[in-house]
C-alpha cells in the first residue's frame, strides 16, 4: 500500500519547494555539505568548479553547483539540534517523496551529507584547530528519542555507561549514541584527523558546562565526561549537531558524518577567535575526498 503524506504533515511551497529550505525536488544533490554559518555557505562554494542555483530562506542557505565535474550542493543549517531535524526531514522528502502526487517513491535514493563545523575539546591534548571526525555520535538533545527504531541505531551499551559513569541527572533527556557512516569516514578521514566521539549538545551556555550569570545543575559535568571511558573510548569534543544528523542519517537510510575544527579547549581555558583559516583549509580536504 502506497503511502501518502498529507499536506499539514509535509508543506509545499506555491512555487513547488520545501516548507523551510525552500529547495526544488531537481536542485537535489546526492552529495551535501552542511554548515551552521549561512555566511560560511559562500566560503564552501568559492571552491566550487561552477554555481548553478542559490536559494536563501531564514538560516537556510543553499548554494548549488559542481566540483571536480560533480554535482555538490552546500546547505547552512543554522545553530542546534532542532534545526537539524527540519533540514534532514526536508532533504529526505525532496529525494524520496513525489511532491506531485505526495506518495513515498518506491525506489530509495541515497544522500551523502558530510556537516564541516566548529567544535571545543574535551581532552586536554586536543590542540586548536585540530579536525575532529564524529565516529560515535552522543546526542544530548533527545531528538532522536521522538523517532521509531532509535534502539535499531543506537550504541546502547555506551549509553548505559555514559550515564552510570557520569551520574545522569534524570531531568535531562536521555542521552543517545550513533555511529558516522562508515564509508564516509574512510573516504573523509586520514592521518590529519583525529577520530572522536562527540557530544551535541543542546545549547551552548549551561548544556556545555558553560556558567555566566546563573548556576549549573551539574557543576562537574565536564569533568565527569572527561574522566568517561568504554571500551577503550573517551568523549573528545562538544558540538551542537553531529548527533541529530548521524542518527536520523540512519533511521532514514542515508550516510553521514561530521568533522569539527576544535576553536576551544574547555580543559585548557584556551580559544583562537581567528579560526577561518583552519575551516578554509579544512573544507578544501573535504571536498577533495567526499
Amino acid at each position: 500500500m502506497k503511502k501518502i503524506i498529507e499536506p499539514s504533515e509535509l508543506i509545499i511551497n506555491s512555487d513547488g519547494s520545501v516548507f523551510h529550505l525552500h529547495l526544488l525536488p531537481e536542485q537535489l544533490t546526492d552529495r551535501i555539505i552542511l554548515v551552521g554559518d549561512p555566511g560560511r555557505v559562500d566560503m564552501v562554494a568559492s571552491f566550487f568548479d561552477t554555481r548553478t542555483f542559490e536559494v536563501s530562506s531564514r538560516e537556510f542557505h543553499t548554494i548549488g553547483g559542481t566540483y571536480g565535474g560533480k554535482p555538490i550542493m552546500c546547505l547552512s543549517h543554522g545553530i542546534g539540534p532542532d534545526n537539524i531535524d527540519i533540514v534532514v526531514n526536508e532533504l529526505d522528502a525532496l529525494a524520496n517523496i513525489d511532491f506531485a502526487t505526495r506518495e513515498v517513491r518506491p525506489e530509495h535514493r541515497t544522500l551523502h551529507m558530510v556537516r564541516i563545523g566548529t567544535s571545543g575539546a574535551l581532552q586536554p591534548e586536543l590542540k586548536l584547530g585540530t579536525p575532529v571526525i564524529a565516529e560515535k555520535a552522543i546526542g544530548f538533545d533527545g531528538v532522536l528519542n521522538y523517532y521509531a527504531g532509535r534502539n535499531d541505531v543506537a550504541d546502547l551499551d555506551f549509553e548505559h555507561a555514559l550515564c552510570e559513569q557520569t551520574g545522569w541527572n534524570p531531568l535531562w533527556a536521555k542521552p543517545y549514541v550513533v555511529d558516522a557512516d562508515a564509508h564516509l569516514v574512510e573516504m573523509i578521514g586520514r592521518d590529519d584527523m583525529v577520530r572522536g566521539n562527540t557530544i551535541s549538545a543542546v545549547g551552548f551556555y549551561g548544556p556545555q558546562g558553560r556558567e555566566l550569570r546563573l548556576p549549573l545543575a551539574n557543576p562537574d559535568l565536564n569533568r565527569r565526561i572527561e574522566e568517561f571511558r568504554h571500551n577503550g573510548r573517551r568523549v573528545t569534543n562538544y558540538e551542537m549537531e553531529s548527533a541529530p544528523l548521524q542518527g536520523l542519517a540512519r533511521l532514514m537510510g542515508h550516510k553521514a558524518m561530521t568533522v569539527c575544527s576544535i576553536i576551544a579547549n574547555r580543559m585548557c581555558h584556551d580559544v583562537t577567535p581567528n579560526y577561518k583559516t583552519a575551516i578554509h583549509d579544512l573544507i578544501g580536504t573535504v571536498l577533495d575526498r567526499i
